[in-house]
């Protein structure tokens, strides 16, 4: 199992509104993927410019499909347009 955490830092109001839009949308699409265990978003509750993604996916090699889909391909860079992105990737 491969779990990935993305860190997301928003710079306005605005731009929290438009990103959290963006990922609820991604991760609509990334739940249907072959092998995605779990794919949840999250707000801070003590800093609201502050976001994560958590996913959980069943092997490498369904995570490498996941990121060659049309919704990633499209998606992802616009989460980069509205947040600071940071991401980490774990085995477990």
């Amino acid at each position: 199992m491969v779990r990935i955490i993305v860190s997301m830092i928003a710079e306005t109001a605005e731009d929290s509104k438009k990103l959290v839009a963006v990922a609820t949308e991604l991760v609509s699409f990334s739940l249907r993927d072959k092998g995605c265990i779990s794919y949840d978003f999250y707000q801070s509750r003590t800093n609201d410019d502050r976001f994560a993604i958590v996913e959980a996916w069943e092997s490498r090699a369904d995570l490498k499909a996941h990121s060659e889909t049309d919704h990633y391909k499209r998606l992802v860079p616009e989460l980069g347009r509205y947040a600071t992105v940071t991401l980490e990737e774990y085995d477990a």
